[in-house]
């Protein structure tokens, strides 16, 4: 019975340990690393972030999201971390470099203008729809569904080649940590939703 209670003694706690790890990761937050330089100069490559899962998603929060499904060329258990431009019912256009949403221009302060005008293009939802043969062809993003950009946008592969995000594919709301990168680059990220 002795022998019994020493090693519960040790169990109860990993266990209990564990169940907390889990939950945290499933329902709380998660910290991954980007990989590659599409969100320069705000997050770069190979920095650590943290998902809050619990947040809302809104217009220009950086999410984490499964790419498995959402761009042709993403393996299984690829994610990418994009800024949201779109919501559900949002028309996109983008014109000389600019970003209007519901005819209103947003402002893109968290990045220069060469990285607004140069690989950004002149176009409209169902422009792009169109030129690469989206399913969903209308001029705005679809219910249930986010349209989403790279901050780099000249080196960036994001909803202007492949289309929308599907809500449950979006693991959370990126947080950079404030050990992490300079300030400006932490408002540029946690600070810049709408």
């Amino acid at each position: 019975m002795k022998m019994l209670r020493n090693i519960l003694s040790w169990v109860i706690p990993i266990l209990v340990a564990a169940i907390l790890v889990f939950l945290v990761r499933t329902y709380g937050l998660e910290v991954v690393k980007v990989s590659g330089g599409s969100m320069e100069p705000n997050l770069a490559d190979t920095e650590r972030m943290i998902v809050v899962k619990p947040l809302p998603v809104k217009r220009l929060s950086v999410i984490v999201f499964d790419a498995f499904g959402e761009d042709p060329n993403a393996a299984k258990d690829t994610n990418y971390v994009k800024r949201v431009i779109g919501l559900p019912g949002d028309k996109v256009v983008s014109k000389n470099g600019y970003i209007y949403v519901n005819n209103h221009k947003i402002n893109q302060s968290f990045i220069s203008k060469s990285e607004r005008t140069t690989g950004t293009g002149n176009w409209t939802l169902s422009s792009l729809a169109k030129d690469h043969n989206w399913s969903y062809k209308g001029n705005a993003v679809p219910k249930g569904h986010y349209f989403v950009l790279g901050d780099h946008r000249s080196i960036s592969e994001d909803g202007r080649a492949w289309g929308y995000v599907e809500a449950d594919k979006i693991m959370g709301v990126v947080k950079v940590p404030f050990w992490q990168g300079t300030k400006q680059h932490r408002i540029n990220v946690n600070d810049r939703a709408s």
